[in-house]
């Protein structure tokens, strides 16, 4: 990416081809496509890339066991094209940023031996679905081999448990990589950029849209011959703002995560508890140094705050502590994140954890504006080569293939699983700074370390206890965007999913660093800071956790 002060001198006032709205999974994935096919983009995004829902996933690329079942018990033919389609999306989706996804083995622990029949015919089902996209086999594992592998797993009555793989990944580090490429590609994008109104032709159609420019409070236009809206939970306000008085098609659910110590329950593997008490499955796995559980599902509105609550956190521990030998406490969390699903609407309604995470192109017929809505982040790439093919027919253009399949992202060439130890025998840096800078930039992170060799002052750490390093501010400024010291701290960084504490001890040196970068005042730099305590207090406040416990935790 560029400099945001000169990608706002590139667009303002420009014309494109192709707009597209949202700086997500979805959005950034369907401007990389569309460039890459030739069609002149611009992305505007009104916050930051992976601001809201494209950072709060799960992190593990899958179909979906659940959707499995449910297709199968209720003859659901859309839960098995979610199923189906996300399955061979993972192994591209892996093998397209390979320094941001790996594989992941899930155990599903079994104490009664109808779940282990059941499960391992299920999963045999699974894996047949998958094809050639198959990562590897599903298998049962013996009571002895299951505590091995979880050594910290409740053991009683424990039959053995059914082994299967997916994927896992860095889901706001992943969203960076689509946009950067994207810019490579010679396409141009601007964050913190709300869409405010649309510019239309005599007959009403849309030809482009009014900017807003959130850091200055300047408005622009940007002309296009197709607009594509892709802002996920917020897609009814655009199609709205284009067609006032259009149906609503979201049903946005909410989907809250917390991070535990990792040695909480120590393991490489995945645990899947197979039902929940509102019939849900729920995660706990390995995350850069920390348990992640989720996922809940609550229906919110659009606009609702999305913090992890107390009774979030309490919900998710009561189903995780029957898995545990030793049960953890609301006051072992040491981070949490929530972000809201972009479910459509099916008709009659019904619980939105029984929506099919399936998605939807429309093409509104008055104004032109195509939307992709609903989707996940393992489908991604395919629902933006599908929207870019309803791109290309509007725009009366020859549909070609899409080049995203096999495409690897900036960061993934050349890469390979030791390519830490080049960066650590190279730049003598430690072992856990250069794990850490290979999984977060891949290849690129040579582009970081050069900062910190001709400064060495940016090879020191952001904070103690956590591996990043100052110069990975100064690259987040200068080459993705960051405009917040959250957008550094929480999405450039991955801290604040870490960490709470240590995102709240970093808050005043990365303030600093980025005022220098950015010419900031003093007074702006410390209200920036101070702006972002206080909604780290508030996060803590909605988990029902005292700041102060939290900043004394080990």
């Amino acid at each position: 990416m560029r400099k945001r002060a000169e990608e706002f001198d590139a667009i303002a006032g420009r014309s494109f081809d192709l707009c597209v709205i949202g700086g997500g999974a979805t959005g950034a994935a369907c401007a990389l496509d569309a460039q890459w096919r030739g069609i002149e983009t611009v992305l505007v995004e009104a916050r930051d890339f992976a601001g809201a829902t494209s950072s709060a996933a799960t992190k593990i690329i899958h179909g979906g066991v659940r959707y499995l079942e449910e297709a199968i018990r209720g003859a659901d033919v859309q839960e098995y094209h979610v199923l189906v389609r996300a399955l061979h999306e993972r192994v591209r989706m892996m093998e397209n940023a390979p320094h941001l996804a790996r594989k992941l083995d899930f155990l599903v622990p079994s104490y009664h031996w109808i779940d282990v029949a059941y499960l391992d015919i299920g999963l045999k089902i699974y894996d047949w679905l998958s094809g050639p996209g198959r990562i590897s086999p599903s298998k049962f594992l013996s009571r002895e081999e299951t505590l091995k592998r979880m050594p910290g797993l409740n053991a009683g009555g424990l039959k053995g448990s059914v082994a299967y793989a997916d994927g896992q990944f860095d889901d706001a580090r992943y969203n960076l990589a689509l946009v950067d490429t994207f810019t490579q590609a010679g396409g141009h994008t601007l964050n913190y950029a709300r869409v405010a109104d649309f510019r239309r032709s005599p007959d009403g159609r849309l030809a482009g849209v009014v900017v807003e420019d959130s850091p200055t409070g300047a408005e622009f236009s940007v002309m296009a011959r197709a607009i594509v809206n892709a802002t996920g939970p917020l897609s009814d306000a655009i199609r709205q703002l284009a067609t006032p008085g259009v149906g609503k098609r979201m049903r946005p659910s909410k989907g809250a995560h917390i991070l535990l110590p990792l040695d909480v329950f120590p393991s490489d593997d995945a645990l899947l508890i197979p039902k929940t008490e509102d019939g849900r499955v729920l995660f706990a796995l390995p995350w850069c140094g920390r348990l992640l559980v989720g996922t809940t599902d609550e229906e919110v509105s659009p606009d609702a705050e999305l913090v992890v609550t107390r009774q979030d956190i309490e919900y998710m521990l009561r189903h995780l502590n029957q898995y545990l030998a030793k049960p953890v406490t609301p006051e072992d969390v040491v981070s949490g994140f929530a972000g809201a699903r972009p479910l459509v609407g099916a008709e009659g309604g019904g619980d939105t954890k029984k929506l099919a995470r399936d998605d939807v192109i429309e093409t509104d017929p008055s104004s032109g504006l195509i939307s992709i809505m609903g989707g996940k982040w393992t489908t991604h790439r395919a629902m933006a080569e599908d929207t870019i093919d309803r791109v290309q027919q509007a725009l009366g253009i020859t549909r070609t293939e899409s080049p995203t399949r096999y495409h690897v992202l900036h960061g993934g060439e050349g890469y390979t699983d030791d390519y830490w130890e080049k960066l650590r025998d190279e730049y003598g840096i430690a072992e856990e700074t250069a794990r850490h800078l290979a999984h977060k930039f891949g290849t690129a992170a040579k582009e970081v370390l050069a900062l910190s060799r001709a400064d060495p002052h940016l090879a020191e750490p952001v904070v103690a206890g956590y591996p990043a390093i100052r110069a990975e501010v100064i690259y987040s400024v200068r080459r993705e965007m960051a405009a917040t010291v959250e957008d550094t701290i929480a999405r450039r960084l991955g801290l604040q999913f870490y960490s709470w504490r240590e995102s709240i001890e970093a808050a005043p040196v990365v303030g600093s660093l980025m005022a220098a970068e950015l010419g900031w005042s003093r007074e702006f730099a410390d209200g920036e800071v101070n702006r972002y305590l206080k909604k780290m207090h508030h996060i803590l406040e909605a988990a029902g956790l005292a700041r102060d416990s939290v900043l004394t935790a080990s």
